[in-house]
């Protein structure tokens, strides 16, 4: 299985609204997951293993982590979706 359809096979979560920002940010082709450095790779992974009402707070209704290491992805993933903070 490729990187991309391993990523893919990860957004999948219990909300069409978090499917599509989450399959977004890693079909963006230039403000997206591949345009994130290692480090911020690394953290969308952890994004991943968050539960979906905590990304629901974070990514659709716009409220911040308390891990400041994954604020930066946070914003880029409802950046990428048009999303404004």
């Amino acid at each position: 299985m490729s990187e991309h359809s391993r990523l893919r096979w990860r957004c999948r979560r219990g909300t069409t609204e978090l499917d599509r920002l989450l399959t977004r940010f890693i079909e963006a082709e230039s403000d997206g997951y591949y345009s994130l450095d290692a480090t911020g790779r690394e953290r969308f992974e952890q994004l991943l293993d968050t539960e979906d009402d905590q990304l629901i707070d974070w990514l659709v209704n716009g409220q911040p982590p308390r891990e400041d290491e994954l604020a930066d992805v946070v914003r880029s993933i409802r950046a990428a979706s048009g999303l404004c903070d």
